[in-house]
């Protein structure tokens, strides 16, 4: 019932099931859709618990930036071993930089928050 009050179903509810039923929807309130697809830049928003984008690519000599839009505190860290992303904490709007030299898929997580995984694919 709570999300058929008011403002939810005049703008929320209605137009989340009537004008598009099946259309890429679904994908779109958990955010599944959009990590897919990798984009290029060199910036990484740390936000809502999540790195956006989930994949980033660039090219051989690209200074990645990520910087944290949350008020929780969260790193960027290397999965696996000998990787090379080590952040410190980072706190609100707190920014870690890192210059990829060499071509390769490097994933990453924050050590607070685990389950916030991310790629960076370099060519």
């Amino acid at each position: 019932m709570p999300g058929a009050t008011g403002q939810g179903n005049a703008a929320g509810s209605a137009s989340r099931t009537s004008p598009m039923p099946g259309m890429s929807m679904p994908a779109s309130p958990s955010g599944a859709g959009a990590p897919a697809v990798p984009v290029t830049g060199n910036a990484v928003a740390i936000k809502n618990f999540a790195f956006s984008p989930a994949t980033l690519k660039v090219k051989v000599g690209t200074t990645v930036t990520w910087t944290n839009q949350d008020t929780d505190a969260h790193t960027v860290t290397s999965a696996g071993s000998g990787g090379p992303l080590h952040s410190a904490a980072l706190a609100a709007h707190a920014t870690y930089s890192y210059t990829f030299t060499k071509p390769g898929t490097y994933a990453y997580l924050c050590t607070i928050h685990p389950f916030m995984t991310a790629t960076v694919e370099v060519a």
